[in-house]
């Protein structure tokens, strides 16, 4: 009697015993995590899952089904051109960025703690300045009347190169924009090496360059190889700096998908890079885990 008694409600009319362990069964993840990760789920799926989905359907329909459009890009010569070009553009933005940020996150983790904090601060700034503004600033620095042409007249150079929109223009502003990026991911590990490691080696005979060389360079890899990965993936999908001040003739595909879709209008083709794009940019990751972990991006 007690048993049927609980299965009923407050009008006497039975309810299914399955309606009492689905309502159990909601109360327990109300209880649990699941309300803190339903914020950034709906988040994800609204503006993240549910586009890209879009993106990968436009590629596969538009302007008919199928896997035309994969087809005709990987069998065009001008898109294996400009998605070879993107990616020597990112490697050697990566260098650069690599070469210029290594010493200063090595000062800036050193014991000069003054210098680094305002080594640090400089760079701080910079994530605080639009990308468009220093796009707009390099514009003017690499114009004919700009500050960079006077100075090389100056110097007798007549007359003197013009940097604006031409490839390396755009590397160079670019590098300039991933330098902080390089910075922050290698200091991040630069400053948790005890710095009696290389004292010890010094003390054993090593001159301070070996020591620096079997010693500190090792135990900074992962920084760089961290810094590397973010400024390589990032620099791919690169827009505005290589539209506004590279060259037409040098494109990086992430102006090419940008032609398609404003001047070309053909959606379908421009979709198909994006998914292109997007599995190249999934590939690092899978090699990024394969041999490093992708657990180290956040850990030391």
């Amino acid at each position: 009697m007690n048993e049927t008694s609980s299965l009923q409600g407050a009008d006497g009319v039975p309810r299914p015993g399955g309606t009492t362990a689905a309502a159990g069964l909601l109360r327990a993840l109300l209880k649990g995590p699941l309300p803190l990760y339903l914020p950034a789920a709906l988040f994800l799926l609204a503006f993240f899952i549910v586009p890209l989905g879009y993106v990968v359907v436009m590629s596969l329909t538009e302007p008919r089904p199928g896997l035309g459009n994969f087809t005709a890009l990987l069998g065009s010569r001008h898109f294996l051109m400009v998605l070879l070009q993107t990616l020597q553009t990112a490697a050697l933005v990566t260098v650069c960025a690599l070469l210029l940020g290594y010493p200063l996150a090595y000062v800036a983790a050193g014991p000069a703690r003054r210098l680094g904090g305002v080594l640090l601060g400089v760079i701080a700034l910079s994530f605080w300045t639009s990308f468009l503004v220093r796009t707009y600033a390099w514009m003017v620095i690499f114009g004919r009347q700009g500050p960079l042409s006077h100075w090389l007249a100056s110097l007798g150079w007549r007359p003197p190169p013009s940097l604006l929109f031409t490839s390396t223009g755009a590397t160079v502003a670019m590098t300039h924009a991933m330098v902080p990026f390089m910075v922050m991911a290698v200091y991040a590990v630069m400053k948790r090496i005890d710095e009696r490691y290389v004292r010890a080696a010094q003390s054993l005979g090593a001159h301070p360059l070996r020591a620096f060389a079997l010693v500190y360079l090792p135990l900074s890899l992962p920084g760089v190889v961290n810094g590397c990965t973010l400024v390589f993936i990032t620099t791919l999908g690169f827009y505005v700096m290589p539209v506004l001040l590279g060259s037409p003739n040098q494109q990086m595909i992430s102006g090419v998908i940008g032609d398609q879709i404003e001047q070309v209008l053909d959606f379908g083709a421009a979709s198909a890079m994006s998914v292109i794009l997007l599995l190249v940019v999934l590939a690092l990751f899978w090699l990024y885990h394969r041999f490093v972990g992708l657990d180290r991006l956040w850990s030391r």
